[in-house]
Parts: structure tokens; C-alpha cells; sequence
């Protein structure tokens, strides 16, 4: 067992190995080569430290950089994406019955391009997800929900055909899967690739303080160095030094421009790409939700007020409460904000979109006045008619017209955005090797240059 020292006793001196260590330590510290050597060990530590730090800082913000253009944001768009899929197929069987055997193949057809792309999108999240994500189980719950909800949907169609009133039931109960389990299942999942992108974003955008200091650090100790040669030696220049202060300096200044420069365009990329497309996305979602309420109040035939409840409440988030003109959009609905978040390339769009809102939203009314006055007939010819086409003589074709601008603007937002954050990415990167490159050519320029001074001595 150790004795304890007592009070007055002198602590254990070091071994006798250890104190000739650090004799030898002070007396070569003491000596002008020896602070020669010292000072070369500790700036070509620090420069290369710099160095490392910087590659290491900027390629994690690049790889991140990285992710918002090659999969967060390409994710997000694809969940949005799955959501309105799922949406218009709900929508398109709901005409589809409407129409029954008088339904055209092209309404068919895009039915079934929506259950296809809904699968598509689905089976691609799922092998770009993280198994352990929250993306991950609400793409698996769409994915065992998606065949179910197509059964019920067919096994309506099937009754309608043949005349009998269960076709509508299980119509409404297929709707009531999607609209109640599918649809808040996938907004779940846009909310979770929502976050994922936002994550991105903020890592891309990060500021690399720590490189910053340290280069700047750097810099004053090889400038502190010079000076101290000058007193010395009276030489005011020494090349190796020069050359390693102007390394680091040009690795700081590219640090801080390729920063600068990141942050800005990721900005740009968020401001006129990734926003307004969460916005347009949120305005297309609403208007098919829309869509799919008046399609089932037909379907309903006066069973229940609850789908003309929610096309009022719906259509009053898209569009806003009318305004005093009876035109304009009321600030704070969707498709205001869509509009005010757009590029200007997508104005006109959007404007067009607006007009056509407005066109649906009469067509609805006099469906509405004619379905409450007793005549089905004419209220369905209004909101159906013979679907296709062009014009906005029926609900059908004033909401096809409005849904096609929304898409016009929602590809030259996608355009905005790979404009802004293509290639931020590449050029971290670069600034990864080059700054490591610098810091290198710094270390040795270091070392040659006290090198020359430690020659004298010889």
C-alpha cells in the first residue's frame, strides 16, 4: 500500500531520465536553433492543421450541399409528388363513377398513371431512405395501403356498372381510406422529407468558423515569426515564410469567398426553388382535396353535407374568403402565397391559375344551386360534362385548365432551383483539395525557410 505524503514533505521528484528530458528541453529551447526548430515544428503543425481542418469542415458542408440537389430535395419533391398522386387518383375515381359507362379511357388511363406513379415514387423512397427513418414507415404503410384502396375503388366500379346503389358505398368508404389513413400517411411522410431537406440546408449553409480561426491564427504566428527574424537578423524578407503566409492567406481568403458564395447561392436555390415549390405544392394538394369534395357530393347524392363542408373549407384556405372586388386573392391563402413566394418567371402562371380558380369556383356554384334545386342532371353535365377538352365551360375542365398552370409554375421552380444549387457542391469540393494543396506547400515552405536560417548556424 502507498504511503501518503504528509504535510510538509516534499512531493516525489521526477525520475532522473525525465529531468535530464527536460534539461535537454530548456537548453535546446534556449539556444537560437533550438528556437529555430521550434518555431519551424509549430507553424508547419499549425498550417497543416489548418489545412486539415478545412477539407474536413467544407467536404462535410459540400457532401451536404450534395444531398439538397441530389436527394433531400429530390425526395421532397417526390413525397409532394406521391401525395398529389394519391390525391387525383382519389379525384379521377370519383369522375370516373360519376361518368360510369360513359367515363372516356383518357380519364381511365390517368387513374391508373396516378396508382402508377404513386407505386413508382413509393418503391423509390424506399430504397433511398434510411431503414431506421420516419420516412421509412410511412412509405411502408402507403405502400400495404395502396392495393387495398385499389381494390375498393374496383369493386365499385363493378357494382356501378350494374346498376346498384353498394357501388356507391364502397366508393365513399374507398375515399374515406384515402382521405382519413392514405393522405395524412403521406403528408407525414412530405413532413418528414421536409425536415430531412431543411437539415441539409442548414448543414450546407453552415459557417466554417473553426477553419476560419484557425487560419487566422496561423497567419499572426507566421507573421509574428517575420518580425521576430527581422529584429534578429535585420533581413526583412525570408521566402519560405512569404511564401507560407501568402498559402494560408490565399486558403483563408478562398475559405471565406467559397463560403460567402455557398451560402448565397444555397439561399438563392431555397428562395426562388425549395420555398415556392413547398408553397405550390401545399395550392395543388388543397386544389385536388377540392376537387375530390365536389366529385363526392355528387356521389353522395344528398346522403350527407359533409363534402360540401369541406370543399367550403378547403377552397376558403386555397383561396381565401372572397374579396371586397370579388376577384382578387385574400392575403394569407395558399395560392397568395404561392404567388407571392414565385419567381417572376412563374407570375404568369400562377396569375392564370388565379383567373381559372375563379372560373371553378362558378362553375361549383351553379352545380351547386342546380343539385339543391332537385335537378341532379344538370348539376353533374355542370361539374362533368363531356370530360376532356378544352375551355371552362365544366368544373372538370376549368379545374384540368387550373391544375396544368399549377404544374407550368411548379416546373420552372424545379428549373430555379437546380440553376441555384447545382454545383455548389463541386466547388466546396475543389476548395477541400485546394485549401489541404496550400496548406502543404505552407508547411513546406516553413520548413525550408527557417531551414536556410538554421544553415547559418552550422
Amino acid at each position: 500500500m502507498a504511503t501518503p505524503v504528509k504535510t510538509g514533505e516534499q512531493a516525489p521528484r521526477p525520475a532522473p531520465s525525465a529531468q535530464r528530458a527536460l534539461a535537454q528541453l530548456r537548453r535546446t529551447v534556449d539556444t537560437a536553433p533550438g528556437r529555430l526548430r521550434m518555431a519551424s515544428a509549430v507553424l508547419a503543425v499549425l498550417v497543416v492543421a489548418f489545412g486539415a481542418l478545412t477539407a474536413w469542415q467544407v467536404s462535410g458542408r459540400a457532401h451536404a450541399a450534395d444531398q439538397v440537389v441530389s436527394h433531400s430535395q429530390p425526395l421532397s419533391q417526390d413525397a409532394a409528388e406521391i401525395y398529389r398522386s394519391l390525391a387525383d387518383a382519389d379525384t379521377t375515381a370519383a369522375s370516373g363513377f360519376l361518368l360510369a359507362g360513359d367515363a372516356p379511357q383518357a380519364l381511365r388511363d390517368r387513374y391508373e398513371n396516378d396508382l402508377a406513379t404513386a407505386a413508382r415514387l413509393l418503391a423509390q423512397a424506399a430504397a433511398r431512405t434510411d431503414a431506421a427513418s420516419d420516412a421509412q414507415q410511412w412509405v411502408a404503410a402507403l405502400n400495404q395501403q395502396l392495393p387495398q384502396y385499389a381494390g375498393l375503388v374496383e369493386t365499385a366500379r363493378v357494382n356501378n356498372r350494374q346498376g346498384l346503389p353498394l357501388g356507391g358505398a364502397y366508393l365513399r368508404y374507398a375515399s374515406h381510406q384515402m382521405q382519413d389513413t392514405m393522405l395524412p400517411a403521406a403528408q407525414r411522410l412530405v413532413d418528414a422529407e421536409a425536415r430531412q431537406l431543411d437539415g441539409d440546408y442548414a448543414e450546407a449553409r453552415s459557417f466554417p468558423w473553426a477553419a476560419i480561426g484557425l487560419g487566422v491564427l496561423a497567419l499572426a504566428a507566421l507573421l509574428w515569426c517575420q518580425v521576430q527574424l527581422l529584429r534578429r537578423t535585420n533581413r526583412v524578407f525570408n521566402a519560405g515564410l512569404v511564401g507560407a503566409t501568402a498559402a494560408v492567406l490565399a486558403a483563408v481568403l478562398w475559405l471565406l469567398a467559397s463560403s460567402l458564395s455557398a451560402r448565397v447561392d444555397l439561399a438563392d436555390s431555397r428562395l426562388h426553388g425549395a420555398g415556392p415549390l413547398r408553397s405550390l405544392n401545399a395550392a395543388r394538394i388543397e386544389a385536388l382535396q377540392s376537387r375530390a369534395a365536389e366529385n363526392l357530393d355528387l356521389v353522395a347524392r344528398g346522403a350527407t353535407d359533409g363534402y360540401s363542408k369541406r370543399w367550403t373549407a378547403v377552397t376558403e384556405m386555397l383561396s381565401g374568403p372572397p374579396a371586397a372586388n370579388g376577384r382578387s386573392w385574400a392575403r394569407g391563402s395558399t395560392l397568395a402565397q404561392a404567388r407571392q413566394d414565385a419567381p417572376r418567371d412563374a407570375d404568369s402562371a400562377l396569375a392564370q391559375a388565379q383567373t381559372l380558380f375563379t372560373a371553378w369556383d362558378s362553375r361549383h356554384r351553379a352545380a351547386a344551386t342546380s343539385n339543391d334545386g332537385g335537378d341532379y342532371e344538370a348539376a353533374l353535365k355542370t361539374v362533368i360534362g363531356t370530360s376532356g377538352g378544352s375551355g371552362t365551360d365544366t368544373s372538370d375542365q376549368a379545374f384540368n385548365a387550373m391544375d396544368q398552370q399549377l404544374a407550368r409554375a411548379a416546373v420552372i421552380e424545379q428549373a430555379a432551383f437546380k440553376a441555384s444549387a447545382q454545383g455548389v457542391g463541386g466547388s466546396l469540393d475543389t476548395l477541400a483539395a485546394g485549401a489541404g494543396l496550400l496548406a502543404v506547400l505552407a508547411a513546406v515552405g516553413v520548413v525550408v525557410g527557417l531551414g536556410r536560417r538554421l544553415a547559418e548556424y552550422r
